[in-house]
């Protein structure tokens, strides 16, 4: 039994556990499933359900892998294949709506050299849908998004950090909230690729071109591999936001003494390259400064209230990832970490334990806004036995709120991007033997790097 509109999510979900995507169900329209809806029409269907339980059978009579044949386009000349190229891929649904680079043997062959590894080497299997995901696979996206060989070590890992059984991406991916993962890179790695930390690290941004590829690559891996197509495999019903997901470098040249970078305080060794991953639903531009008129400490505590008072919205999202995983992510630029650990927030830990209990949600608005239900019906025994917690905390432990120093070299605002992630995954970053060569023929592609290159 199940809505129309949740046709396609059944038979990606029954699809990727291994049944036959031909199941028998019984649909209605949404009226039945509201609160307080009519649900005497299902007793209308009775003889339905009995001939789907007693009777059914599949049409499909063959098991195995199914590998389709190559595509193959014929036109007058590259502009025209080109064109016909993207038709077909829009027409199949296997494209985002923008234009993309052709997959040929060759590009993808090119984008396989970021990579030791086989090319049918499997890193995971992409719910709902159920589709492997391969090297090989990864770096066909990652052609199609305009990608390049240096981007696919960070994109492996993001993906691999991604299907992280404990993220539970497959409900993620056919949710109807808009949800979109976000990838923070540490390591020398990302100044490697071009890979922004400072003003416009969300994008667009033509002389990073990194987080844009690596981030739309992954987002046609969830479509294409994992069938959330929207409309059909996820219901998100304002959609993810972004075509290319985020994708950005925490700034770690401009972390003051004592702050760790994210990926070290995930348990990665100083220095690693490593990707952090959790899954965001939303995000907010916070006005940091004052007008001038306050003194230091009272400037930096305001706007570190103002940030809390975000945070303690009553969001039903804080409920899934309460135990284990994060409430979202602050990002704060490096002006500003400078003048917060000089006022004494001498680590991001002291940031978060004073946003942690200023952004306490009280009681009485957690059972007017209906928050309690949500939290009693939580999976994990530990968000259950939260609820009567007055004020009501936003995490299990300061901890789990991410503090990324990142952003333009400019003190007016703060950036926070609320999640809905179950866990918060960190993966280190698998650089291939030929590291140095890819790196330098990126420099005779692009031009030199550097905070000062305009590509």
């Amino acid at each position: 039994m199940t809505r129309d509109e949740f046709v396609g999510v059944l038979n990606n979900a029954i699809a990727g556990l291994g049944f036959d995507r031909e199941v028998a169900m019984v649909t209605f329209p949404i009226d039945p499933f509201l609160v307080g809806g009519d649900i005497s029409p299902i007793e209308t269907k009775a003889e339905d359900f009995v001939e789907g339980l007693l009777s059914w059978s599949p049409t499909t009579t063959e098991t195995g892998m199914h590998e389709p044949p190559k595509v193959r386009i014929e036109a007058n000349g590259y502009e025209a294949a080109f064109d016909q190229m993207n038709r077909l891929f829009l027409t199949n649904t296997w494209g985002d709506g923008l234009p993309l680079n052709p997959p040929t043997e060759e590009r993808v062959g090119w984008i396989l050299k970021g990579a030791d590894r086989a090319p049918g080497d499997v890193i995971g299997k992409f719910m709902p849908k159920g589709g492997i995901a391969t090297v090989e696979t990864v770096a066909v996206a990652l052609a199609m998004a305009d990608g390049r060989p240096e981007y696919l070590p960070v994109l492996i890992a993001a993906v691999d950090a991604f299907l992280d059984p404990a993220m539970d991406h497959d409900k993620l991916q056919a949710t109807s909230g808009s949800t979109f993962p976000v990838v923070i890179v540490n390591g020398p790695i990302a100044k490697d690729i071009r890979l922004n930390s400072g003003f416009g690290l969300l994008g667009p941004d033509p002389q990073h071109p990194a987080g844009a590829s690596i981030g739309r690559a992954l987002r046609l891996l969830q479509q294409n591999v994992g069938g959330a197509l929207p409309g059909v495999g996820t219901m998100a019903i304002f959609g993810g936001m972004r075509y290319t997901n985020a994708v950005f470098a925490e700034d770690e040249d401009g972390l003051p003494e004592g702050w760790t970078p994210v990926g070290v305080e995930r348990g990665a060794k100083p220095g690693a390259n490593t990707v952090t991953v959790y899954v965001g639903t939303g995000a907010s531009n916070i006005v940091r400064r004052g007008v001038g008129k306050e003194e230091p400490m009272e400037e930096a505590e305001q706007s570190l209230r103002r940030v809390a008072s975000y945070l303690g919205s009553s969001c039903i999202h804080y409920a899934g990832g309460w135990a284990h995983g994060t409430p979202g992510a602050l990002l704060i630029p490096r002006p500003v970490a400078m003048q917060l650990n000089a006022l004494g927030w001498t680590s991001k830990q002291a940031v978060k334990e004073f946003l942690w209990e200023k952004s306490r949600i009280p009681q009485s608005v957690v059972r007017e806004t209906g928050l309690r239900q949500w939290i009693e019906a939580a999976a994990d025994p530990e968000t259950v036995a939260s609820v009567d917690d007055d004020p009501w905390p936003i995490a299990r432990s300061p901890e789990q709120i991410i503090v990324i120093v990142a952003g333009g070299a400019h003190p007016t605002h703060n950036f926070w991007m609320q999640a809905m992630s179950p866990t918060v995954a960190c993966r280190e970053i698998d650089a291939p033997g030929n590291w140095a060569v890819l790196i330098s023929e990126a420099e005779e592609d692009l031009g030199p790097s550097g905070d000062l290159c305009v590509i």
